[in-house]
Parts: C-alpha cells; sequence; structure tokens
C-alpha cells in the first residue's frame, strides 16, 4: 500500500526508512554487503531481491530519493558512503573489504576516493536488483543484459501517476480561477458567462494533462523528434483538434474563433511542459541535452501561454 500511494505522489517524500546498517536474514563477517538508497520502495525491492539470501544492507541518506536521482542530485555520493561505512561500524562487522553499489548510483560515486577513504572497493551490482541473485552466484560478474537499463513500456507507464497527480493539484487551481475569470469578464450574468465561456476550460486543460503526461511517455518511442518537448507538441495539436469538433457549429463566430485559437497555443504549451517532466526518467537523454531544451523550449511555451490567455479573455469580451 505505501508503494502503490508513492506511486500516486501520496507522501512520496515521506516514504522512507531510517539510514544505517541492516541485517538481511543472518548475516555473518563473510556476507555481501549492498548500498541502497533510504527511498522504502528502493529499500523494499532490494529486500524483495533477496528472500533467501544472508546480507548486510547499508541504507545511506538521500532524503527520500531513489537511487538513480540521487546520484544525480549528489545524495547518493562518495562522502555520504563513507560516512555510512564508518558511522555503522562496518569495518567491524565484515572480514572482506567490498561493497556492491547498484549500477545507477555511478554519477554521484568515486569508487577510488571511497577505497581511499574507507578502504572498502566498490563493485557495481546489475541495474535491476532482481538480478542480484544471479549476479553474486556468478561470483559478482555481470553479464551484458544486467548492465542493460530498459525503458519499456511498463516501464513508462509507471511513471505516469505521480506525474498526473501533480498536474492536477495545478489544474485545481488554475480552473476555478479561469472559470471565475470568464464569469466576470462575459457580457452576460456570471453563471450565463461561466456555461457559454468558462466550462470548456476543464475538457481544455485536461487534454493538455493527457497528451502531456499520460500518452507521451507512453507513446514515447513512436513518436516524431528527439526533443521530448517535441513529441508533446504533437500530441498538444492533436488534442487542440479534437476539440475542434465541440465548438465547430459555432466558428462563423469571432470570439469563437478566438477562443479557439487561444487554445491552439494554451494546450500545446501545458503538453509539451509535461512531457519534458519525463527527460529526467529516460534512459536517453544528458544533462546537457536537457537544459538546451530547456532553453529552447520554456521561452516558447511562456510566450504561448501569455498569447494564449490574451487571446482567450478577448474571445469572451469581444461579441
Amino acid at each position: 500500500m505505501g508503494s502503490y500511494k508513492a506511486r500516486w505522489g501520496i507522501g512520496r517524500m515521506q516514504y522512507t526508512v531510517e539510514p544505517g546498517l541492516y541485517a538481511l536474514g543472518n548475516p555473518n563477517d563473510k556476507s555481501p554487503v549492498l548500498a541502497t538508497a533510504n527511498y522504502k520502495m528502493s529499500f523494499d525491492r532490494l529486500r524483495k531481491a533477496l528472500p533467501a539470501w544472508n546480507a548486510w544492507i547499508l541504507v545511506l541518506e538521500t532524503k527520500g530519493i531513489n537511487v538513480w536521482c540521487a546520484a544525480g542530485k549528489g545524495t547518493f555520493g562518495t562522502m555520504e558512503i563513507v560516512e555510512r561505512i564508518v558511522s555503522s561500524g562496518l569495518d567491524r562487522l565484515v572480514s572482506h573489504r567490498e561493497i556492491i553499489l547498484p549500477q545507477l548510483s555511478g554519477p554521484g560515486v568515486a569508487p577510488h576516493h571511497v577505497k581511499k577513504l574507507s578502504g572498502f572497493r566498490v563493485i557495481y551490482g546489475p541495474v535491476r536488483a532482481e538480478d542480484l541473485p544471479a549476479f553474486l552466484n556468478r561470483g559478482m560478474k555481470a553479464t551484458p543484459e544486467m548492465r542493460l537499463k530498459t525503458f519499456t513500456l511498463w516501464e513508462r507507464a509507471v511513471l505516469v501517476p505521480v506525474e498526473l497527480v501533480a498536474a492536477l493539484k495545478v489544474a485545481l487551481v488554475v480552473i476555478p480561477i479561469l472559470m471565475t475569470l470568464s464569469g466576470l469578464l462575459g457580457p452576460s450574468d456570471f453563471w450565463s458567462n461561466i456555461r457559454e465561456h468558462g466550462l470548456f476550460v476543464l475538457p481544455a486543460i485536461m487534454t493538455a494533462i493527457l497528451a502531456g503526461a499520460v500518452l507521451t511517455p507512453l507513446f514515447l518511442p513512436v513518436l516524431p523528434g528527439r526533443a521530448f518537448s517535441l513529441k508533446g507538441l504533437l500530441l498538444g495539436v492533436m488534442g487542440a483538434l479534437s476539440l475542434l469538433f465541440f465548438r465547430w457549429d459555432q466558428m462563423m463566430l469571432w470570439s469563437v474563433r478566438l477562443e479557439m485559437i487561444a487554445w491552439f497555443l494554451l494546450i500545446p504549451a501545458g503538453a509539451t511542459y509535461l512531457s519534458m517532466n519525463f527527460t529526467g526518467a529516460s534512459t536517453y537523454t544528458s544533462l546537457s541535452g536537457v537544459k538546451k531544451e530547456m532553453r529552447l523550449a520554456l521561452p516558447l511555451q511562456i510566450g504561448a501561454c501569455i498569447a494564449g490567455l490574451v487571446l482567450w479573455m478577448s474571445s469572451i469580451i469581444v461579441p
């Protein structure tokens, strides 16, 4: 239940275990030592993968962040490993001087510094925790398959809920604000204005969220373009086109034309912004590439939002 809630962004940053040294089964001085993050899902996935093993688990203080993200942020790093080895008295509990780190912790760790400062040699384990039994049985040797980080449909799909909830939280604030504006700016009474102009805000914003936070990650490999913002742009434009159906019979009115032009700017802008949230979870983006994309895409997204809002408010005022 805790993992399910964390997947949906409920208490995500509080889903942690206390950093320190844990015993899995009945380890002795020859048992392997495995390091992980103090995000409880990471901890649970590790111990679930080794039900019949006796091992030591060294949990680092990563502020509730998973291994891969924590390595990028620096919390799963060289000094944290060294300090945790020392504070736990690990050198007095094991006769060997080896510690197995998740492969995805590599960006944050300098193995030669760990060795110099703690005496422990770093061995990188497989990408997936479920490959650990085979890795250990092979004398801590990884196969090429164990080193490969995949990004399958299922692996992309499990990322959707937390981004979807975050987007919906913003929508719960934005939608009432826009509906209220439509009621105040329209030519009729407040509730009539909302019925005429404000109710369309709900499907329009939900279309942007669906395109950017749900469909983009699901269809990521088949969408054209390398930049995630371009992938989200295609789905955002398609979503905006689909909404034309609801206003097609009123397209002779200038107010409706302005409104639809506004949403043709707002929906793709929102979709492209949400789609970029998945760059940090993919297996084929780089930090420099993400920064370059943000420099190019964010000004366009902000400009489209401003222009879209101006046109949308104008569509309410224009008879």
